[in-house]
């Protein structure tokens, strides 16, 4: 009986000891949901203006813009609303400005990131 005990016990520690071995690199074993937003290469041609088009000109875009008259569609337009602030606070939709886009989801924390790192940098026309 003190022989089956022992027996079981050994197997029982054995079984703990190798489960509790665990060397995988969780990034390796568990990755991201998706790639990292990378903020270093924003410039209006090819990251501001694409997501203005996607996301705001439908509304903001042309001389009679439907958007009560914010034009989104150009640069000069882009920047009017980034340096007084409005488009940041609109995208980031934290009740200094009317949240935007009106009547869809906020848009992806990388897009912000990505008109918050533009902004940053000086709103160039790049």
């Amino acid at each position: 009986m003190k022989k089956q005990i022992l027996s079981i016990s050994t197997l029982v520690l054995c079984i703990l000891l190798i489960q509790g071995c665990y060397y995988d690199k969780a990034d390796l074993v568990y990755p991201s949901s998706g790639a990292a937003c990378d903020t270093t290469t924003v410039t209006y041609s090819a990251t501001i203006a694409p997501l203005m088009n996607a996301s705001c000109n439908s509304c903001h875009g042309g001389t009679a813009a439907a958007g009560a008259g914010i034009v989104l569609d150009t640069y000069a337009g882009v920047k009017t609303y980034a340096a007084n602030g409005r488009l940041l606070n609109s995208i980031l939709q934290n009740g200094a400005a009317s949240a935007m886009p009106k009547g869809s989801s906020k848009l992806p924390d990388c897009s912000i990131n990505k008109v918050r790192a533009w902004i940053n940098k000086g709103m160039l026309n790049n």
